[in-house]
């Protein structure tokens, strides 16, 4: 079935790279430019709309009003970077569709965070995620949480601006740093002065130019090659339809059960416990408005995922039809870009959509990390520590904050120019770091057992063994003495994937299978948060017995997700009645006083004080049954 406009006489491609840099006009210029006009207008009208009266939670927090649609789109453009627009393609053009499996660990990866983590965090009326570390665990578990997402992300804006704008400017010839400083000095301004309101709806504009400018290329690319249905017949008659395959060897790099299940770990890393994310859930007007927001970036997901791989389908389809108009010796990053300014040539502005596409992805992922680092800054190592701040000085603080991460990006998309061979490990720390921190969350939630020494010690082994094998893969593969291949400078293959970008970047085989360490080294990208998560969890529990578990220590039952209530409640009533006899029906009272609570300056009270945050009208927080179920399978 062919979909899409066929063409009589499609414009011939062209391999000269020169040519390719010609056919960005003054139209392209003007689209670009819009974008970065409208960005800022949305920005500036949410910074100077009450401007005098905006308070820390209004700034931080969108004053926890906004409603679902918007956090959704928030929520997909945060992770849908540029690097994402650039490699998804590149992956399906160079190795099939295989990857596209991904699509089915979405399910779980956000059905989770939905009814666990969201739920949780929003009854406690967090700012932080971190925050959550320390009502569960201590104020030294909370900054080492803090101090490890500070870590993650400083590293990773500077190469996210970098990145994209040298793929752009070997491409398009397109300034490098008038690029850079431009993304760079928009994205702080409108952070800085809109917060995270100004974020959301600066998302929600960007998200559908991304929408916009992915679709044209498929519209134009399927038309010129005769439609949809002529480029599924190319790509599956070269053997470019890949179908389940079914190996369970963890050390292959794609397989159904990796992408499926080891992408579960990927997304509980990015949508279940990302400070960016979390603060989307926590900003809407209600708990099932969060949920649903949850929800709604499913379907979007999907289509997303879908595009990335279309585009990567018509590109094989164009280069099969149109020889040399892809240039294969590029770096893989740079394949759609080539591709895109080939086709588009000759049709004024859709190569300036899809730079306004590609720009949309950065701007989503750099204002999305000033504004959490901003956030946690703030709510995790500063209030708690001077809590004499006013509400006007805590305000002008957070926006010196969010500038300040927006002046560091710049400078660390200098040192990125600087590193070289570097940048990709530097980029791969990004990935490294997503899973110890799920670990140390999901050990706080499951476990009631784990105490603050498990955490911290579990935490370190988690970052220890991330580090260990993200960097011995690094470096094992560039001493190979495997020639590299055309298809190996600097892919990245995610489509809304920030914590494993380029770990695949180098040579995925080698002549020889590898043995002892360097079988350890070639684990696939996509187990690595499951493996470092795990990690975390397992060290964890152990230092927390041989430690006294919690003996001694107050635990607040609302820190933990009752896991054994929920798993008798599937079983039959019948079974429910014989195993339930005591261990689950007695209703135990649960003093919430005794269990410390969030002040508005970041630091920890107790629930006595009628000013508490969580107070009477956050129903679900006081609901008798599930403390109930807590205590008792805390008990066990």
């Amino acid at each position: 079935m062919s979909v899409g406009v066929t063409t009589s006489a499609p414009l011939p491609p062209t391999s000269d790279t020169s040519r390719v840099k010609s056919t960005f006009s003054l139209v392209d210029y003007v689209v670009f430019v819009l974008l970065l006009v409208l960005s800022l207008a949305i920005g500036l009208y949410h910074a100077f709309r009450g401007w005098g009266r905006h308070t820390i939670s209004e700034l931080l927090m969108a004053d926890r009003k906004m409603s679902c649609l918007p956090v959704a789109l928030s929520l997909l453009a945060t992770f849908q970077s540029a690097v994402a627009i650039l490699g998804v393609p590149s992956e399906i053009y160079q190795f099939g569709t295989q990857y596209w499996f991904l699509g089915c660990s979405y399910f779980l990866g956000l059905l989770i965070p939905a009814h666990i983590f969201i739920p949780i965090f929003y009854r406690l009326h967090l700012t932080s995620a971190y925050e959550y570390l320390e009502l569960r665990f201590n104020k030294t578990v909370r900054v080492c949480g803090t101090m490890t997402f500070i870590f993650q992300m400083v590293i990773y804006m500077g190469v996210v601006l970098y990145a994209p704008s040298l793929a752009l400017n070997a491409v398009t010839g397109f300034d490098l740093w008038l690029s850079v400083l431009t993304l760079g000095i928009v994205c702080t301004i409108y952070t800085a002065l809109g917060g995270l309101k100004a974020v959301i709806w600066t998302d929600v504009f960007q998200t559908l130019v991304m929408f916009l400018g992915q679709l044209a290329v498929i519209i134009v690319g399927s038309a010129k090659v005769g439609g949809l249905g002529r480029v599924w017949d190319l790509a599956s008659r070269h053997g470019h339809i890949s179908g389940i395959k079914l190996d369970p060897d963890p050390f292959v790099r794609h397989t159904f059960w990796t992408l499926a299940f080891g992408g579960v770990f990927m997304m509980l890393s990015l949508y279940g416990v990302n400070q960016a994310q979390v603060q989307r859930y926590l900003s809407s007007h209600t708990e099932k408005a969060a949920v649903l927001s949850c929800y709604a970036v499913f379907p979007c997901q999907q289509v997303v995922l879908c595009m990335g791989c279309l585009i990567g389908l018509v590109m094989f389809a164009y280069h099969k039809e149109y020889p040399g108009s892809i240039q294969t010796q590029a770096a893989p990053d740079q394949f759609v870009l080539y591709f895109v300014m080939d086709l588009l040539r000759g049709l004024p502005g859709l190569p300036g959509l899809f730079v306004a596409c590609l720009f949309s992805g950065s701007l989503s992922t750099i204002s999305s990390a000033f504004n959490s680092l901003a956030t946690v800054t703030m709510e995790d190592l500063i209030r708690p520590r001077f809590p004499q701040f006013t509400e006007v000085q805590a305000t002008m603080l957070s926006r010196i904050l969010a500038f300040g991460y927006g002046l560091l990006c710049l400078g660390m998309a200098y040192i990125s120019s600087q590193m070289g061979p570097v940048l990709q490990a530097a980029i791969s720390i990004f990935g490294m770091v997503g899973g110890p921190l799920l670990g140390l969350f999901c050990l706080g939630m499951f476990f009631p057992c784990a105490n603050p020494p498990g955490a911290i010690v579990g935490l370190l082994a988690g970052l220890t063994m991330a580090f260990w094998i993200g960097i011995g893969s690094i470096v094992t593969r560039m001493g190979s003495s495997v020639p590299p291949s055309p298809f190996n400078m600097s892919s990245f293959p995610q489509p809304s994937n920030l914590s494993a970008i380029t770990l695949t970047t180098l040579p995925s085989t080698t002549l020889s299978r590898p043995t002892g360490l360097q079988r350890l080294y070639s684990l696939s990208y996509l187990w690595y948060s499951a493996h470092n998560s795990t990690t975390v969890i397992v060290v964890g529990l152990i230092v927390s017995l041989l430690t006294g578990g919690m003996r001694g220590r107050t635990l607040n039952p609302r820190t933990i997700y009752p896991v054994l209530p929920r798993l008798m409640a599937l079983l039959p009533v019948s079974c429910q009645k014989r195993v339930h006899c005591r261990g689950y029906s007695q209703d135990l009272g649960v003093d919430s006083a005794m269990f410390p609570e969030k002040m508005s300056n970041g630091m920890l009270k107790g629930s006595r004080d009628k000013e508490a945050t969580a107070g009477p009208e956050e129903g679900p927080v006081h609901q008798g049954s599930s403390p109930t179920f807590i205590l008792q399978e805390t008990s066990l």
